[in-house]
Parts: C-alpha cells; structure tokens; sequence
C-alpha cells in the first residue's frame, strides 16, 4: 500500500524519518518550510539571509533528527533548530549593537507609553510607516537575549512555555527578559513621540506667524 505522507501526522514522519525514510523527512520540510523562513526573516530582517539559515535549518534537522527525542514536539524542536541557525547567521554579520535597557528618556519623570501585549495583534495594524521604523531599529538595537524572546513571543506568537522550551530557558526567564525588552522599545517609542510632537509644534520655515485680530 503506497504511504501517503501528507495525511501523516508529524510523530509518524518524525518516526519515518529517523528510519531513513527521506520522503517523510521531505513532508516534514514541505509542512514547515514557509514557518521556518519567517522566523528567520524575523529574526534576521534579510531575505537572502533568512533563505541560507532556513536551509541550514533543515540541513541540521536532517543531521540531527535520529537523536530527537519526543519529549518535545517536533515543531518546537525545530523552532529551536531555526532560531540557533538565524543566530549563527545574526552573528556572522553583526558588526556591534546598542543596548537599549536603561531609558534614555530626556524628560525627567516622564511617563512612558504604554505598549500591549504585541502577540495579540500583529505589529503592522499597530503601527504607521514611521513608527515601525523606528520600532525596527530599537528592535534591532536590543540585546541579543531580550530580541530574541520579543520576537518569538510577541511577533512570532509562541507562548511562554513555547518560547522557554525553545531557548532552554525557564518560564520566568523568559517573562523576565520579555519585560525588559517591552520597556526598552516602549522608552524609544515614547522618545520618538516627544520628538515628533515637538517637530509637529515647531513652526514651519518661511511661516508667517499668525496675528490676532486685537493686534
């Protein structure tokens, strides 16, 4: 009888596969390809490069899948295969980075915006042109340890349990860093803002300032 792999659930292809069965190992790239690509964009904002850790993804999880152990779903085991691979790539090409965890708020005492919980909407309904820009690059400025558990949480939509599996973290580990990482991009959000309304409220120049009519 001729196995039909797409009807096949992941433990199935997972346990084909390990058996040398590389059409099931195939399904298994055709069922998570396109999840795995986007985590790597996420992580890495380059096309060309989240396409070489993607391959070096599957390429790992091909090596790797004998000694996967189903103590973990399969997904998860390969979230954390991709997510190792983007950092490698990340690394490679990273030239230096700037902490964002202290606020750099120039006005004292100021209350900071606050920012929901991302995962609950995607960041692109929150967010105009300007805004996201200045989003990606606070993003990008982060810490490698907070960026990672922002996008995974609240870009990606993992839980937190998910996101700890994944990163070998504990749960509280990853609340923590997500905090961190919240404050860090809601302190530059809140500097962009107070930038913009000052910007907003300078007058334009060769504006003519208005006269009352009492003058």
């Amino acid at each position: 009888m001729t196995q039909r792999y797409p009807d096949l659930p992941d433990d199935e292809l997972v346990r084909l596969a390990q058996g040398g069965d590389t059409r099931a190992f195939d399904e298994l790239v055709s069922r998570y390809r396109d999840r795995v690509f986007r985590l790597s964009f996420k992580i890495l904002r380059h096309e060309d490069d989240a396409a070489e850790a993607m391959q070096d993804a599957f390429l790992s999880a091909y090596r790797g899948i004998k000694n996967f152990k189903a103590e973990s779903t399969f997904s998860t085991w390969l979230y954390r295969v991709a997510t190792n691979a983007s950092l490698m790539k990340y690394r490679k090409r990273r030239d230096d980075h700037v902490s964002l965890e202290q606020s750099q708020s120039r006005v004292p005492d100021a209350e900071p915006l606050a920012i929901p919980d991302w995962s609950q909407q995607p960041l692109e309904e929150l967010l105009d042109d300007e805004t996201r820009q200045v989003m990606e690059d606070g993003l990008r400025r982060l810490p490698e340890d907070l960026r990672i558990v922002f996008i995974l949480r609240d870009e990606d939509g993992h839980s937190n349990a998910e996101v700890a599996e994944m990163l070998q973290l504990s749960v509280a580990a990853v609340k923590s860093r997500l905090h961190r990482a919240r404050i860090a991009l809601r302190d530059r959000l809140d500097r962009y803002f107070q930038d913009r309304m000052t910007r907003k409220d300078r007058p334009r120049r060769g504006a003519k300032p208005k006269v009352s009519e009492a003058d």
